[in-house]
């Protein structure tokens, strides 16, 4: 007879699973990955990750979940930073982005290259998931509140994140070097900081 969890019990093995399935996941894809190979990550039975989850496409959601927060964390932090003036927080956001993704490349690549069709059904997901996509218009909304820049934070939000996201996706493809990465990714952030503030990025 199955011994009787504790909420600890729950989240140490919820965690344990989910590392592996980071993992799996973004080495194989999702539909590459069965329940058994989870199992057998972790040590347990076939069976054992049903207690916890209800199947593949649950486990999938909580280590998106998972990702998303943890982005949204790093992000938050870098804007919240009170050492970081005002003009130089845009620089801070946008190097905390590139150093999650690099830090963490399994989970970035789970976050943004993988369609999850029953991802609304995961309310977690949906939470963490707007969580994150929020820290892209945290500086934005402060400056179109204040006069200083005029538009739509959510548009002018998505061409940032397309210049962060794109060279990064390159990178992780094999297609640039890091030096490479880097250097695109300062001009199109410089472009667009020119086109919607007259004036070139102070340093990336």
């Amino acid at each position: 007879m199955p011994r009787t969890l504790s909420q600890k019990d729950i989240d140490d093995f919820r965690e344990r699973l989910c590392d592996a399935a980071e993992h799996l996941f973004a080495e194989r894809g999702a539909e590459g990955v069965t329940i058994r190979e989870l199992a057998a990550a972790v040590g347990v039975s076939p069976m054992t990750p049903y207690r916890y989850f209800k199947d593949k496409d649950a486990i999938l959601a909580a280590v998106r979940a998972r990702a998303f927060d943890r982005h949204a964390e790093t992000l938050e932090a870098a804007y919240a930073d009170e050492s970081t003036k005002t003009a130089e927080r845009a620089g801070a956001l946008s190097r905390a982005y590139v150093r999650f993704a690099e830090e963490n490349p399994e989970a970035y690549k789970l976050m943004f290259d993988v369609r999850q069709p029953s991802a609304g059904d995961y309310p977690d997901l949906v939470r963490a998931s707007a969580r994150s996509y929020r820290t892209m218009t945290l500086q934005l909304s402060d400056e179109i509140a204040a006069g200083r820049l005029s538009g739509d934070p959510e548009e002018i939000g998505r061409m940032y994140w397309a210049a962060l996201h794109g060279p990064l996706m390159l990178q992780m493809s094999g297609l640039l070097d890091r030096n490479s990465t880097q250097a695109l990714i300062h001009n199109l952030l410089t472009t667009l900081d020119k086109a919607l503030w007259g004036e070139a990025r102070k340093g990336f």
